[in-house]
């Protein structure tokens, strides 16, 4: 597992040379400085004022939500990180594969250190096939719930759509906000082993709209003219929610997910977990000779499916109105969106989910699989250490797990004791099934609950094909989770509820056209099971997408040894890497 051969000479040049002026909206002062794909984010305490209460939050160049990327299918994106906060920080590329390149990947104690206050790291973000939304985040402690922004990739040159290109593109990212400082959450769950408060507000770009104290001037709003399409771009950027989202007296046209093309179809609403992304059409049709409403509320609500667990069952919204139609009187129509508790709505969204198989789009489902992973999910218990007050079940703290190992970031990155042999780092025997097998739907008692701790990690030879199903389980409470791989996207060929029976689920699997995603809903007391080929040599985390999940330990690491090819090997590491 350990030298990397040297990349071929001059190939660093070529990859600078595939840099190309990317298609977008010219940069106003307010935006990142962005020249030939090169954008500077300046990190800083940003003073910001919500629910009639400012506070100081981490923010990019000044902006919450952060800046957009612009960029084109293949296009090499460079972002140079300037640390002007008061902690450490790293940022993450969420949806981009990032072929042979993990070392820009960016989640802290994994591929890299953190970037250290007044320091600066610069990220090169290598596109491939990917092409519609995806969105950047900071990957260290609780930062991405005010450092986040979209990713914007436009078709290469030359090529188009595979739709009507719609008139304007908007992105609509949706959010969560605490009164409180987000470091301070999580720092009181680290101390007291408990969960973590639930948000004051849902958001959308930032705002929690005007059904809120304080909230009416801030309110995003969209204009429109009736006869035209939007493509709204709609990012979960969420710590803890899934959502619905609608837009009141419009139906959404789905075509896209997490940088891939879907077969599109029409909904009233969305679901979308944290980590995903989805591209939704938007005609503009409603009358604008004054027998209809000019505005229409954007609306976003919970879906959460743990019943034990306290949600904020508010409604964000935003404006979408008309402007070539006489102003209304009264407030903006809203839109009706499930239950907070609406799985039948969530699922019967998200079996609509297809790719898109045409010649240029074409799908490449493997049909055999070489490495077969069974992976439970849990939240559990950890025992309340020596002089320590836990506020968890029984006075216990509270930990997750991926077959009941829950994971522990070490303190050097897996990624260089991966590249350098340094032993005592991680275990490479993370195990490809749960260490024994139970009712894993059912409730259980609590004394069944404990986890054990570890830095384990799956290694995998290049080129593999990997099935994973993920099984939930009701160990303190089912709940769906957003599983996130980084370094791939993957086929989602199956779905269910109740435990996985490898004898006849398999059967039901699509393998013609299942969507192609990067972070998967496994559903409550189900399963949802996932494929891709290890063909990108390097460290890759995978993470349950809330973050005090991911905090608890709901993670593992894959390390995909490299091919034989210097084009199948990772590349050499770069000299700026920051240290721990």
């Amino acid at each position: 597992m350990g030298g990397v051969a040297k990349m071929p000479a001059g190939h660093c040049w070529l990859l600078l040379l595939g840099v190309v002026l990317a298609f977008g909206v010219a940069a106003s002062p307010a935006q990142a400085s962005r020249a030939n794909n090169h954008y500077d984010f300046f990190i800083k305490e940003t003073k910001v004022t919500r629910l009639c209460h400012e506070k100081t939050v981490l923010a990019v160049n000044g902006q919450f939500p952060g800046p957009t990327i612009y960029a084109r299918a293949g296009d090499v994106v460079v972002v140079n990180i300037y640390n002007q906060g008061n902690k450490n920080i790293t940022l993450h590329w969420h949806g981009v594969d990032q072929p042979r390149n993990p070392w820009f990947d960016g989640p802290e104690y994994i591929t890299q250190c953190p970037i250290r206050p007044g320091a600066n790291f610069t990220y090169r973000i290598i596109f491939s096939e990917e092409e519609g939304t995806l969105w950047w985040h900071a990957h260290s402690d609780f930062d991405r719930a005010t450092v986040h922004g979209a990713i914007v990739i436009h078709p290469k040159r030359g090529s188009a759509y595979p739709y009507t290109k719609p008139h304007k593109e908007m992105p609509i990212i949706l959010g969560e906000w605490w009164n409180v400082d987000v470091e301070q959450l999580l720092e009181a769950t680290k101390r007291t082993g408990s969960d973590v408060n639930i948000s004051d507000a849902n958001t959308i770009n930032g705002q929690p709209g005007d059904l809120f104290p304080c909230s009416k001037n801030g309110t995003f709003r969209m204009p429109v003219e009736h006869g035209k399409t939007y493509l709204l771009r709609i990012i979960n950027a969420g710590l803890t929610n899934e959502m619905f989202f609608g837009v009141a007296g419009h139906r959404l046209t789905v075509v896209g997910t997490d940088g891939r093309y879907l077969k599109p179809f029409t909904v009233d609403h969305i679901m979308i977990s944290p980590g995903q992304t989805m591209n939704a059409l938007l005609e503009a049709d409603r009358a604008t000779d004054g027998s209809a409403n000019s505005r229409y509320y954007m609306a976003a609500r919970t879906f959460a499916t743990n019943p034990q667990l306290r949600v904020n069952n508010s409604t964000a919204t935003a404006i979408l109105e008309y402007t070539d139609a006489p102003p209304s009187a009264g407030p903006p129509d809203l839109p009706s969106l499930p239950a907070v508790d609406d799985i039948a709505a969530a699922t019967a969204y998200t079996v609509e989910l297809r790719s898109l198989v045409t010649k240029e789009h074409p799908v490449d489902v493997p049909t055999h699989v070489d490495e077969h992973m069974l992976v439970t999910i849990a939240v559990n218990l950890l025992p309340c250490g020596a002089n320590e007050t836990c506020e968890g079940p029984r006075g216990n703290r509270l930990a997750a797990s991926l077959n009941n190992v829950s994971f522990v970031a070490p303190s050097v990155d897996v990624l260089d004791a991966y590249y350098y042999s340094i032993r005592g780092v991680y275990e490479p025997d993370f195990p490809n099934k749960p260490p024994f097998f139970f009712n894993f739907t059912d409730s259980l008692p609590l004394e069944l609950s404990f986890t054990k701790r570890g830095t384990k990690v799956k290694v995998v030879e290049y080129g593999a094909i990997v099935e994973v199903v993920f099984q939930d389980t009701g160990i303190l409470g089912a709940e769906s989770h957003p599983m996130h791989l980084h370094g791939f996207s993957f086929y989602v060929v199956g779905r269910g509820f109740g435990i996985f029976d490898n004898n006849t689920d398999p059967a039901t699997y699509n393998l013609v056209d299942p969507p192609y995603q990067n972070t998967v809903s496994v559903p409550r007391a189900g399963w949802a099971a996932i494929r891709f080929r290890a063909a990108n040599p390097g460290v890759w985390f995978m993470h349950c997408h809330f973050d005090r999940h991911m905090v608890w330990g709901m993670d593992t690491v894959f390390i995909v040894k490299n091919g034989k090819t210097p084009e199948a090997q990772m590349m050499p590491r770069p000299s700026t890497m920051p240290k721990c």
